[in-house]
């Protein structure tokens, strides 16, 4: 199974650094240097001025022949005219302004990756200036964003979260499902726990009627969460889309503008006719698979960065609408074997999937009538049917956590503590060791207090941290246009990543 080549269209295997935690799974990252736009420009173009009469004889007396030589004035009608005197020379011009300093070799990626690619992000990120530049001299170069890590940025991004509810974005609606799950979670926590610790708060049937019910409604919001992962994971943008563009700007003298590219993003997270829909969907052009026709031109297998042209700008609307890919609720067989397999957020996701499956399972059987059936056939029952689906769920969750963690990783063994995502993925990890230890401790509870208090507090501590992985997953679910100010690998060139 050989990686593949064809999932991908545009630049992507272009790239100018591509990277990953893991050499035999699919690069997580890729580096593009965001080039120029050609005839975007914030001062209009003026008219070439017109000729004169007595200019437009200059003009054509100057021409010269094809084969380069000069050729003189046709002669008109009537008297030739006498040769004027040569006329004397003219004083020296005054000599030019200098030319104004090169510009530094400021540049700025979009950095690709495959979690931002899924929730429909576009970061970016701008080279820091040389040793010894002055501030106000690269700023007079180039004009960019804000960058989003700072803390009035962050403060923005909370505001954003309580005034905006794209609920026709996928990646939205993962972040509110399971934070809602989690918030069910933790009152599901405070029923088993805090009777234990403070008795004179426990009312009739908390444990047994609240904590059942809490935990069915919880693992089965759980669930749902966890297909709309797989649904994010298989309709994940394929092509070109930077979500930046580099123009000129009329403020700046000889300088640049960065500015965002909604109007061509190309993900369907801005798509607002539906959850289903994806952006551009047409129900004539795809094939009857669901996908749009491969071409063998769709690939380009050279490592030269591909030029910006006219023609893209003028065939993106016309890609939108007759190839782009239909929503999907599978990858075919071809997709999965040769390259879904390999990625590590899918896996990720599947295994997110199968966790919730399995522990939906402890969920339902939580519930008090079943419950106290399975307490009638011993605790053989209890422990096989109630359990162990939590142990092997947890586990689920332990491993997709950890894989998300490492999806965002320069290295295996670095953490990436600058990445939303990493933080995210660490604390889905204390959530899900706390429903696994809380199903291992369960097998002791019944002959012992201490695993008995080990277990529901389990419980409560992970469910706390998988409400705060999920409120960063939602912040970061409205976080589309990321941008920093640091380095790029080595591998580009030097400071200024120039290849």
């Amino acid at each position: 199974m050989g990686p593949a080549q064809n999932h991908f269209r545009g630049s992507h295997y272009r790239a100018l650094h591509s990277s990953g935690p893991l050499r035999f799974l699919n690069p997580t990252t890729r580096y593009h240097l965001i080039s120029k736009v050609p005839g975007k420009t914030g001062a209009p173009v003026s008219s070439p001025k017109p000729l004169q009469p007595e200019e437009t004889g200059a003009v054509q007396a100057s021409k010269e022949t094809e084969g380069g030589a000069y050729e003189e004035p046709t002669p008109g009608p009537g008297p030739v005219p006498e040769k004027s005197k040569p006329s004397p020379p003219s004083p020296p011009s005054p000599p030019s302004p200098p030319s104004p300093p090169p510009t530094p070799p400021n540049k700025v990626y979009h950095v690709w990756r495959s979690r931002d690619n899924r929730k429909g992000r576009h970061a970016g990120v701008v080279v820091a200036a040389r040793k010894g530049e002055e501030k106000e001299e690269v700023g007079k170069i180039m004009t960019v964003p804000s960058a989003t890590n700072t803390l009035a940025e962050t403060w923005k991004g909370i505001v954003k979260m309580a005034v905006r509810w794209p609920v026709w974005d996928v990646s939205f609606d993962v972040a509110v499902v399971f934070t809602i799950g989690s918030v069910i979670w933790v009152i599901n926590g405070s029923f088993v726990w805090l009777p234990l610790v403070a008795p004179w708060t426990e009312f009739p049937n908390e444990v047994s009627l609240g904590g059942g019910v809490t935990a069915f409604i919880g693992a089965t919001v759980f669930e749902i969460g966890s297909v709309l992962f797989m649904l994010e994971a298989v309709n994940e943008n394929r092509s070109d889309c930077f979500g930046w563009a580099l123009e000129e700007a009329l403020e700046v003298y000889h300088g640049q503008r960065l500015r965002t590219d909604e109007d061509h993003c190309r993900h369907h997270h801005h798509e607002k006719r539906g959850l289903l829909h994806a952006a551009g969907m047409s129900s004539t052009s795809p094939s009857s698979s669901g996908r749009e026709k491969e071409t063998p031109d769709s690939v380009d297998k050279t490592t030269a960065p591909k030029p910006h042209n006219d023609d893209d700008e003028a065939g993106i609307q016309k890609e939108k609408t007759t190839q782009r890919r239909r929503w999907s609720w599978w990858p075919t067989r071809h997709e999965l074997t040769s390259h879904y397999l390999r990625d590590i957020g899918f896996l990720a996701c599947l295994a997110q999937m199968i966790g919730a499956t399995v522990f939906w399972i402890a969920g339902f059987t939580g519930l008090p009538p079943i419950y106290d059936a399975l307490v009638g056939y011993g605790p053989g029952a209890v422990n096989g049917i109630y359990w162990l689906p939590q142990v092997v769920g947890g586990t689920g969750f332990i491993v997709s956590s950890a894989l998300f963690m490492l999806e965002v990783q320069d290295k295996w063994w670095k953490p990436a503590l600058g990445m939303l995502g990493w933080h995210i993925g660490a604390w889905n990890l204390v959530g899900a060791i706390g429903f696994t230890l809380c199903g291992a401790s369960g097998f002791g509870s019944g002959n012992s207090a201490s695993l008995e208090y080990a277990s529901v507090l389990a419980t409560y501590v992970g469910s706390w941290a998988f409400l705060i992985g999920s409120i960063v997953q939602w912040y970061e679910s409205l976080d589309k246009y990321p941008i920093s100010v640091g380095a790029v690998p080595p591998s580009l060139g030097d400071d200024h990543g120039t290849p």
